[in-house]
């Protein structure tokens, strides 16, 4: 993976300020579409610590009229090594998308959302030493503490409005373990802001309750004969025997082992979304474990269309270094990871749902293999929230998609601080697949 570095004077000045801000745009980037602006912006750098500089970018909302009340959403990717500025921006929740064209189901429609390039190496942020890499969510956390901390004394604005952390995938573990730092920094008086809750969308918590579940989810879905289920389960089953030895490094592996016997039996079936099969540049047969995975759920969110923008026009708005590469790091980013993969964060979530007032959220496509609904239901049920029993015997509510009369959103159901979302028609990217559905329940998380 090629790095590029900035120069040595870049490195002493982003070393010297913690904030390289630039001013706020209202014009469209590349091709403006029907005389579209673009909403307020802030953005800027955090050295978070010596050799590692983290990049976010704010979107002020565009309601009317703009008031202190509206919420502040923080969006937080997956990989890990995915560009929360570049994938959930303009693939999934900002307010263009990768043509520039104006998103109908934006997010900025109804809060204020900052992305964060999260962990340091993705996207514009970037490190000067390979030491500076983080290597497990407890690291990763502790640079989004520092991060959060300094945007709230840049903008402190925001420290009373209403913060709310949203993720996907692996950001959705990185979330667990950023959400109770951060908690406590605050309970410190560390930090001030009026930190509400946290959503794990589709998230990486239980890394082997998934690999359990995806024969059986793939055999119920017709995708899987009786000669591929039994394929899979054998290798599902030495996963568990190597995560149950805490062998974390094999169970990744075969964790990867496991994926490339579903691509086999499957017809290479999309781990993002069942429906799909044969998606170019997904299946890759050789290389090592580590590197299939890399392949399989890091490269494939990188297209031509994205990098051009970012590594162009995006780039030149914002001030980013010219050496300074968009996802040049990013592979290094998730290899650095390997040894924390497979470990669960169930106990960070449960922690949370019982000892904090904290509003706790799940939400889930039902069309996700990677992270599918029967594994993440099966984690929940490993909680010991003493509310938990409660939430199994309440009945889930549908609500409906408002431009198709009839046409199920999500079904949902709570109690007490937690709530999940079963999510129609969506796979493991639940914004870009179900953007109404999304823009629901973002309404309905942040106005209870």
């Amino acid at each position: 993976m090629n790095r590029l570095l900035p120069s040595m004077v870049g490195i002493i000045v982003l070393l010297l300020i913690q904030f390289v801000n630039a001013a706020p745009s209202n014009n469209c980037i590349g091709e403006c579409k029907h005389g579209y602006k673009e909403p307020k912006q802030d953005w800027g750098y955090v050295g978070v610590r010596p050799n590692a500089n983290m990049f976010w970018w704010l979107y002020y909302s565009t309601q009317q009229p703009f008031n202190s009340d509206i919420p502040l959403v923080l969006w937080l990717q997956g990989g890990p090594g995915g560009s929360s500025t570049g994938f959930g921006n303009f693939q999934e929740i900002g307010p263009l998308d990768v043509n520039q064209n104006p998103r109908n189901t934006t997010w900025v429609s109804v809060a204020n959302v900052l992305f964060i390039d999260n962990p340091v190496g993705t996207g514009y942020s970037y490190v000067t030493d390979s030491s500076a890499y983080t290597t497990n969510v407890s690291q990763i956390a502790d640079d989004l503490v520092t991060c959060i901390t300094a945007f709230f004394n840049k903008l402190p604005q925001f420290q009373t409005t209403p913060f709310y952390i949203f993720s996907e995938s692996y950001g959705g573990k990185m979330t667990a373990a950023f959400s109770q730092k951060l908690l406590q920094a605050i309970d410190a008086g560390k930090v001030k802001s009026d930190f509400k809750g946290f959503a794990m969308g589709d998230s990486w918590i239980s890394p082997v309750d998934y690999v359990m579940t995806w024969g059986p989810y793939l055999r119920a879905t017709s995708l899987l004969d009786t000669v591929g289920f039994g394929a899979v389960q054998n290798v599902a089953e030495k996963t568990k025997e190597a995560f149950d030895q805490g062998n974390y490094s094999q169970a990744t592996d075969l964790w990867g082992e496991a994926e490339s016997v579903i691509e086999e039996y499957s017809d290479d079936v999309n781990f993002y979304n069942i429906l799909e099969h044969n998606v170019p540049d997904q299946a890759v047969k050789s290389g090592s474990p580590l590197e299939r995975l890399r392949h399989r759920h890091l490269d494939v969110y990188a297209n031509d269309a994205l990098s051009e923008l970012m590594n162009g026009s995006i780039k030149k708005k914002l001030g980013i270094p010219d050496s300074v590469v968009w996802g040049g790091q990013s592979g290094e980013v998730f290899t650095q990871q390997s040894e924390d993969f497979m470990k669960p964060v169930i106990s960070i979530v449960d922690d949370l749902i019982t000892n904090s007032n904290l509003r706790v959220i799940v939400y889930n496509g039902q069309l996700d293999l990677i992270c599918d609904t029967p594994g993440t239901e099966l984690w929940v049920q490993k909680l010991t929230w003493p509310g938990l029993a409660a939430f199994n015997t309440t009945r889930w509510t549908p609500e409906y998609v408002p431009s198709k009369e009839g046409d199920t959103a999500y079904f949902f159901k709570s109690h007490e601080n937690f709530a999940f979302f079963w999510i129609m028609k969506a796979g493991h990217m639940v914004p870009a697949d179900a953007g109404e559905a999304a823009l629901m329940m973002l309404k309905a998380v942040i106005t209870e």
